[in-house]
């Protein structure tokens, strides 16, 4: 784990993007106490995930496609009534 100030890093981020890529972990530090850590990413899907993963484990009733009442729809755009 590589411990460095919000300067030096906002200054040569780019000198320190080969450390995230190897898997290592970056300690961001405002006046050397510690507030954050930048990690790499896992593996990212090579693959799209399948549609229809859950299909037949559970069902829709027709009242989901029912219009909302009116005092649900207000909420949403910060009426009250």
């Amino acid at each position: 784990m590589k411990k460095l100030n919000l300067h030096e890093v906002k200054t040569h981020l780019s000198r320190y993007l080969p450390l995230l890529k190897k898997g290592e972990t970056i300690l961001l530090c405002k006046q050397n106490v510690p507030i954050a850590e930048i990690r790499p990413l896992g593996p990212l899907y090579k693959t799209k995930r399948p549609i229809g993963l859950a299909k037949g484990e559970f069902t829709v009733s027709l009242e989901f496609f029912e219009p909302l009442p009116d005092d649900v729809l207000a909420g949403f755009v910060g009426e009250q009534q």
